[in-house]
């Protein structure tokens, strides 16, 4: 074994440089973060984080949490918590990223919550040699631990990242359980309204934040029947009978009206919109999946059911 390890000692520089050439690979699952091999993440020298730029308010949210903000020289523009993030250049919406928007702020490597992009502008991020670490998303309680552990593991501060991930799981699990006190046949059918524009309502179904964060805080999925967003037919809408409405606060590109929403035919027609049940929070808060979510599924909770 040792002579076969000398003999192929001479190789390793060039196979160095090779693999430094290849693309990225993608995420496996398996891991949360990795650099071009994913299995190989442990064997890779420490990240250079002294100039980093945030992609994801959750992830922005974290790095504040673990107290590491100084090494932040710019963030997404959904990183908006907390108040200190709003201070730092924005380098665009994580879904629309241009890679001339966050090389000009020189960053010496970027963390960025899965489902970034587009890719394009990530192929040229890692062609220009820019260390880019992706955080895997999960919308439940495990989900979020992972990312913090990640994110620690990323910024070489990993003591710090067991202590917040410690008060962040008992945070949840007081705050889980107490919505899962509740009998199945209490809890109320909410429906997810992420826009409403031109009278078409477009709703979250399952393996999404407000599908998630719907679950922990008790309540029922109401178009719990197909995967991510779809806009919904007038008879889905009645046949999904929401007992709440739930949406965003501020409404995105495109904010629509109690009013207006009351005023859709289908809607009207609903439980939801007879007994005027409407919500509406931070989304951030809502559906960010950071350090805060034990503080929306209790706040969500209270507001569905009341107390």
């Amino acid at each position: 074994m040792l002579e076969n390890a000398k003999r192929i000692r001479p190789f390793e520089v060039a196979l160095t440089a090779l693999v430094m050439l290849l693309p990225l690979a993608p995420l496996d699952g398996k891991n949360g973060y990795g650099l071009v091999q994913p299995a190989h993440a442990t064997e890779a020298p420490r990240l250079d984080t002294s100039r980093l730029v945030s992609i994801g308010g959750d992830i922005t949210e974290i790095i504040y949490a673990l107290g590491e903000e100084k090494r932040l020289i710019a963030r997404d523009s959904t990183s908006l918590y907390p108040e200190a993030a709003r201070k730092l250049p924005d380098v665009g919406y994580m879904r629309a990223l241009t890679a001339e928007g966050i090389l000009a702020v020189n960053p010496s490597a970027i963390i960025a919550v899965e489902g970034s992009g587009p890719a394009e502008t990530l192929n040229v991020l890692r062609n220009a040699s820019v260390p880019f670490e992706t955080i895997q998303q999960s919308y439940d309680r495990d989900g979020i631990l992972k990312k913090i552990d990640a994110v620690g593991a990323l910024l070489g501060v990993a003591d710090k990242a067991k202590a917040l991930k410690d008060k962040v799981a008992a945070d949840l699990d007081a705050a889980i359980n107490a919505s899962a006190a509740r009998p199945d046949s209490e809890r109320k059918r909410v429906l997810f309204v992420l826009s409403a524009q031109g009278g078409k309502i477009l709703a979250s179904g399952t393996g999404t934040a407000a599908d998630g964060v719907i679950k922990l805080a008790g309540a029922v999925n109401a178009v719990g029947t197909f995967p991510g967003y779809k806009p919904l037919t007038d008879e889905a809408i009645i046949e999904a009978k929401p007992d709440v409405i739930l949406l965003m606060s501020g409404g995105g590109d495109h904010p629509v009206t109690d009013e207006q929403l009351l005023a859709q035919p289908a809607l009207a027609l609903t439980p939801a919109a007879q007994n005027k049940a409407i919500i509406r929070m931070d989304g951030l808060h809502l559906l960010g999946f950071g350090p805060r979510t034990a503080s929306a599924v209790r706040e969500l909770n209270a507001t569905i059911y009341g107390g």
